[in-house]
């Protein structure tokens, strides 16, 4: 009698260290789904790169891309919504991975994070409204210029003002520039350009290209030292060799380039 309760006993034991093993082999199974997700910051204010649909949803070239390189990657993409000027200290805070934002790889941010090769150029221009005088650089004299913070036209615009006498007025994001334009708060917004086309076809205004700035390309920025630069490099090389970025250019800039 004893030796058949204590072969039960056993068999309790055993059974319960299984289920103990199951259970813990659960939960490192769920800490490494946690760790397949992809953060990556934007600034959702730059169609048709990105922004945000009626349903408030995130839309645009950019998301498109970003949804690609996760699936090729293995990872669930989680999205965060942040103002342009703060994506770079994001990443060096390291609490996202990647930041997709229409961000040109210029050698000043290559200082602070590191860079994908770049997947689209465009360059930049100088919007205003449809009677407007402003034709080109030399009718800026005296002019107010808007620029978004931390973008490449705000250092561009700095530059260009200490050469044609213009005031430069900074906003937030690339839809303030067109808002303060249509409330004459300023005489030119200055942008990027597949931007600037777009607002131009949409609200019926002008603009001129800048033939001064030579545009570095857009690139994916990453923290410093990041691993998964050379995985997303050789993902955007399958996806262009695919014709899937082709496919993305007609879906989104086809009507603003």
């Amino acid at each position: 009698m004893k030796k058949t309760f204590g072969l039960i006993l056993f068999i309790i034991l055993i059974a319960g260290g299984l289920a103990a093993c199951g259970s813990s082999d659960s939960a490192s199974g769920s800490a490494e789904q946690e760790e397949k997700v992809l953060k990556m910051a934007t600034s959702a204010d730059f169609p048709p790169f990105e922004s945000r649909n009626a349903e408030g949803n995130f839309e645009g070239f950019d998301i498109d891309l970003a949804n690609l390189i996760a699936e090729e990657l293995g990872y669930e993409l989680e999205i965060e919504d942040m103002k342009f000027d703060g994506l770079i200290g994001a990443l060096q805070a390291d609490r996202i991975d990647m930041v997709m934002s229409g961000m040109s790889a210029t050698d000043k941010r290559k200082k602070n994070v590191d860079f994908s090769t770049t997947y689209h150029h465009s360059g930049e221009m100088f919007v205003t409204t449809a009677d407007s005088a402003i034709e080109s650089l030399e009718d800026l004299e005296g002019k107010t210029v808007g620029v978004q913070l931390g973008t490449i036209q705000e250092e561009g615009a700095e530059t260009l003002s200490e050469e044609y006498g213009f005031e430069v007025k900074k906003v937030d994001d690339s839809g303030l520039l067109i808002q303060e334009l249509n409330s004459n708060r300023i005489d030119v917004g200055y942008m990027d350009k597949t931007v600037g086309v777009g607002y131009v076809n949409e609200q019926g205004l002008k603009g001129f290209d800048d033939p001064t700035m030579s545009s570095p390309g857009m690139g994916i920025a990453f923290p410093k030292g990041s691993e998964l630069v050379t995985d997303v490099n050789e993902v955007l090389k399958k996806l262009e060799e695919e014709g899937k970025i082709q496919e993305l250019e007609d879906k989104w800039l086809s009507d603003v380039e």
